[in-house]
C-alpha cells in the first residue's frame, strides 16, 4: 500500500481548512472580525493567514493557507501569520500528543459569555464531555500572556482533547479550543455554541434566572444512574 507523503497531507489539509473556515463563517460560528484555524501535519502547522475574516470573509482558497514551523517561522505561503499564532503554536507544542487542530472563533451565542467574562456549564448531553468551559483571567489579544493563560487552563484536560476537544473562553474576546483533529474541533465549536444558545433562550424566556440549574442537576443524576 502506498503511503501518503507529507506533501500530500499538507495539501489535503489546506483544502480541509478552507472548507472548515467557510463552514464557521456561514454558520455564524465566527465573524469578519477575527478567528483563526490551524492543524498540525507532522512537524509543521497549516494555518489561516491574518485577516481571514476582514479581508476574505473566510472565502479562502487552499493556497491562501500558510505552512508554519512549530517555532513560528513562515515556511510556505504569501500571507501574514495571524497575530494569535502564539496561542496556536503553544497549544500544538504542549498538547500535540493528544490533538492536532486548533480553532479560535467568535461563535454568536458563546460571545455573550465572553462579553460577560463568565464560564459556561454544559446543559446538554452532547456537551457534558467538555465539562464547564472555563474563562481565563484577562490578557490582551495577541499577547504572550493570553497564550500562557489559555494553555494553563487546558492543562489537565488531555483526555478530553484525545477523545474530542478541550475549550476555554477568553473574556471579551472569544473561544479557543484544541481537538483531536479538525473535524472534532469544528464539531466542538458548534456543540458549544448550541449549548450557549440553550442557556440564553431558557433564561430569556423565564426572567433571567438560572432556570437550567435544576436541569443540570437532573442531567448529571440521569447520566450517573445510567452508568451504574
Amino acid at each position: 500500500m502506498n503511503q501518503v507523503s507529507e506533501r500530500e497531507q499538507i495539501e489535503a489539509m489546506r483544502v480541509r481548512l478552507a472548507e472548515v473556515g467557510r463552514f464557521l463563517f456561514d454558520r455564524a460560528l465566527t465573524d469578519s472580525g477575527g478567528g483563526n484555524i490551524s492543524a498540525r501535519v507532522g512537524e509543521v502547522v497549516v494555518m489561516s493567514p491574518s485577516y481571514s475574516g476582514q479581508g476574505h470573509r473566510w472565502q479562502l482558497t487552499p493556497g491562501d493557507f500558510l505552512v508554519v514551523s512549530l517555532d513560528g517561522a513562515l515556511l510556505e505561503g504569501t500571507g501574514k501569520i495571524t497575530r494569535e499564532a502564539s496561542v496556536h503554536l503553544g497549544l500544538h507544542r504542549k498538547f500535540g500528543a493528544y490533538g492536532k487542530a486548533v480553532i479560535h472563533a467568535h461563535p454568536r451565542h458563546v460571545m455573550v459569555f465572553a462579553a460577560m467574562a463568565q464560564a459556561m456549564p454544559p446543559v446538554l448531553e452532547a456537551t457534558l464531555k467538555f465539562g464547564t468551559i472555563g474563562c481565563i483571567d484577562y490578557a490582551p489579544a495577541h499577547s504572550p500572556d493570553l497564550a500562557d493563560r489559555i494553555i494553563a487552563m487546558i492543562e489537565g484536560q488531555e483526555e478530553r482533547i484525545a477523545k474530542h476537544a478541550a475549550a476555554v473562553l477568553a473574556p471579551w474576546h472569544g473561544l479557543f479550543l484544541i481537538g483531536k483533529d479538525i473535524d472534532a474541533a469544528f464539531d466542538a465549536v458548534e456543540r458549544i455554541d448550541t449549548n450557549a444558545f440553550c442557556i440564553l433562550q431558557a433564561q430569556a424566556a423565564l426572567g433571567g434566572r438560572d432556570l437550567l440549574a435544576q436541569q443540570r442537576d437532573q442531567l448529571a443524576s440521569a447520566v450517573a444512574r445510567y452508568r451504574k
